[in-house]
């Protein structure tokens, strides 16, 4: 059976993909930060902060955080040409997609199978990016695009550009099909049920529809507004969808459209035997001008209103948002100036209430001046930030530090109630596990003692990294009974034999060492692999930098026809 074709993005070195290296984390406590004391029961401490590379930052994550991940912001760079003072947007664009894709799917394996990815852009990319997570995500996934306002017509930019942009795009989708986000809630209210209607005479009475009707002529009954209460009507246009989506607006749509003719302009229909209220009728007006062809019904509070008049109802979503006043002020929130495309802490409050509950693991990748982190301490969500640069120490640290303190005032704090308390662990990503010696060799990185060496290699092998306090050889362990043991020593045959007594024929365990003498098939408990030629070909070894910078990326190939000037030997090309 022939495999179904995709519908896909194609663009050059699209299958060229890093073999990233599963770093571990090492934490700053100098820079991690903790309130002193708890502020209420559900205060958050296990925060991060990371500072690093993002993708390798993401790399470092999948082990501990898949799955598990609730809510997913990321506003990366818009690739727009235009560079922004702490980044390099300017990225060629078939490498801005591979670059993209590859976060994406890091961003993907970390989502809870409920969970929802929002990802800000503007409309440079916002086109491709929406296509690419179609492919990534399904586009059965794809729930909606909020259109946000960010800067006011009149506002000034470059005097050379030949369109204002305005809007800007947050592309969201589920992890899996069938998650629902937190919908509007409205408490159950009378207020727009603020209408009467008096009949001052009676009028005069037919039969449509296999129903009695009674016909008001325009003197003979008065429509009045006042306070909402359960005797009052709600007012509806009979328009649009509404003609054939209940049996008021099938009713006008089937009996009263044109009647005009015959009844004349600005009569009132009352129609017995329809409705789902307290009443056993409803009205209907027709048409008050002869070129007009709409009219209105009036609908009692529905039975089951009357009935749970506590009830909660939910409304959708929107999916546009004027936020050009706080896109305007918030270069400042926080305490921090970025100018880099910095975002409102209303539009996270907006984004995180929807697709987040508190409790809930909130991640950013591009965390920028650390808004995504301030809002969902804020909102008692549980948050990693990951951000490379120096700005993680002059921007990020401290505006979370004054959420902790409950010193900033600004941004969503009123509306969250937020007080303060909590904290964050700050980690750098540790350096490549090899680097080579002074004659090229791969060789164990120096900076790495025996403890970062048993977690790096657990993290690299799929173990949990576990160490024993009671048993020396076991540093991890991947199930109940099967454990690894990661040493720099040169392992002897007795050695093996002891330690393949200890194991047992119930357990099993790798043993990573960097030499070993002994056939490794005397110890059937035991597997026995050389370090560092165990782990050689697994990853990119030496490869700390994977962000948005043309200095890190590969050359695109030449176009076809074109060729080099010169060869590695130095001598002319057409020979």
């Amino acid at each position: 059976m022939a495999r179904k074709p995709k519908l896909e993005l194609t663009w050059i070195n699209k299958e060229v993909r890093p073999r990233l290296e599963p770093r571990i984390l090492l934490e700053d406590a100098t820079l991690s930060y903790h309130a002193p004391h708890r502020v209420s029961a559900d205060d958050i401490f296990d925060n991060r902060v990371i500072c690093g590379d993002n993708l390798l930052a993401l790399k470092a994550l999948e082990q501990e955080f898949t799955g598990r991940v609730k809510c997913i912001y990321i506003d990366p760079p818009y690739n727009t040409g235009n560079a922004f003072e702490y980044y390099d947007d300017s990225v060629e664009h078939s490498l801005w997609l591979s670059l993209m894709r590859d976060r994406l799917e890091c961003l993907k394996k970390l989502l809870r199978p409920d969970g929802f990815i929002c990802c800000h852009i503007d409309d440079s990319e916002g086109h491709y990016l929406k296509v690419l997570l179609d492919e990534i995500f399904s586009r059965n996934n794809y729930l909606t695009t909020f259109y946000v306002q960010v800067r006011y017509p009149e506002k000034t930019l470059k005097q050379d550009m030949a369109f204002h942009k305005e809007i800007e795009q947050v592309h969201i989708y589920r992890k899996d099909y069938g998650t629902q986000p937190n919908l509007n809630q409205k408490a159950s209210s009378f207020n727009k049920f603020n209408f009467y209607i008096a009949e001052k005479e009676s009028g005069r009475e037919i039969t449509l529809g296999n129903k009695r009707v009674e016909i008001f002529e325009a003197h003979q009954y008065e429509i009045i507004q006042g306070e909402g209460s359960e005797n009052g009507l709600k007012e509806i246009w009979a328009s649009g969808t509404i003609l054939d989506g209940n049996s008021s607006g099938r009713f006008f749509r089937d009996f009263l459209t044109g009647r005009a003719k015959s009844d004349g302009l600005g009569v009132l229909y009352k129609v017995y035997g329809i409705g789902d209220d307290k009443f056993d009728y409803r009205y209907f007006t027709g048409p008050k001008r002869a070129t007009a062809t709409k009219g209105k019904y009036y609908q009692g509070v529905p039975i089951s209103q009357l009935e749970n008049p506590d009830e909660i109802h939910f409304a959708p979503i929107e999916n546009f948002y004027d936020m050009a006043a706080q896109f305007g002020n918030c270069r400042n929130e926080g305490g921090v100036d970025f100018r880099g495309g910095k975002k409102p802490e209303l539009l996270l409050k907006t984004i995180l209430q929807y697709f987040s509950n508190p409790g809930d693991l909130v991640l950013d990748s591009f965390a920028g001046s650390g808004t995504t982190g301030a809002v969902a301490h804020k909102m008692k969500r549980r948050w990693i930030l990951i951000e490379n640069g120096e700005h993680c120490h002059t921007h990020i640290v401290p505006r979370l530090r004054k959420v902790i303190d409950g010193t900033d005032a600004g941004g969503v704090t009123a509306a969250t109630g937020w007080q303060g308390g909590g904290g964050f662990r700050y980690f750098n990503l540790a350096p490549s596990l090899l680097e080579k010696d002074r004659w090229g060799n791969w060789v164990i990185n120096e900076a790495y003692n025996p403890a970062m060496l048993s977690e790096a290699l657990c993290k690299l092998e799929g173990f949990t990294y576990q160490p024993s306090d009671a048993v020396y050889w076991q540093h991890g362990h991947s199930t109940e009974r099967d454990f690894i043991y990661v040493t720099t020593q040169s392992l002897s045959a007795a050695q093996f034999d002891r330690l393949n007594d200890e194991v047992g024929a119930e357990r099993s365990l790798l043993v990573l060492c960097l030499a070993f003498r002994g056939n490794p098939d005397r110890w059937p408990n035991l597997t026995v692999k050389k370090i560092p030629k165990q782990v050689l070909s697994r990853c990119e070894w030496g490869h700390d930098d994977y962000s948005l910078k043309m200095e890190n990326l590969p050359q695109a190939p030449p176009k076809p026809g074109q060729q080099p000037l010169f060869n590695g030997n130095g001598d002319g090309g057409g020979r």
